[in-house]
């Protein structure tokens, strides 16, 4: 498995060392998922921008009653 070197905060290995104290788990483990979990969500994120940019190139927007539908199901007044 490939390793890498980096540099955090004092105050955030602080935080790591007690959450693997706590949990029972390995500073590797916790920082593995943690960037695990930061990588999905921010590739999810991208993903579904590049979605709702291609379908606005292509012209696919809600039209104004799903909009105020909508609206009006979350309870906001758009006057």
């Amino acid at each position: 498995m490939p390793s890498m070197s980096v540099r955090i905060p004092e105050n955030i290995e602080q935080q790591l060392n007690q959450l693997a104290e706590s949990t029972g788990r390995t500073k590797s483990w916790i920082t593995n998922q943690a960037i695990k979990d930061y990588l999905e969500r921010e590739l999810w994120q991208i993903s579904e921008i590049q979605k709702a940019l291609n379908e606005a190139d292509s012209g696919q927007f809600a039209t104004t009653g799903q909009v105020k539908s909508t609206f009006s199901k979350w309870g906001v007044d758009e006057d």
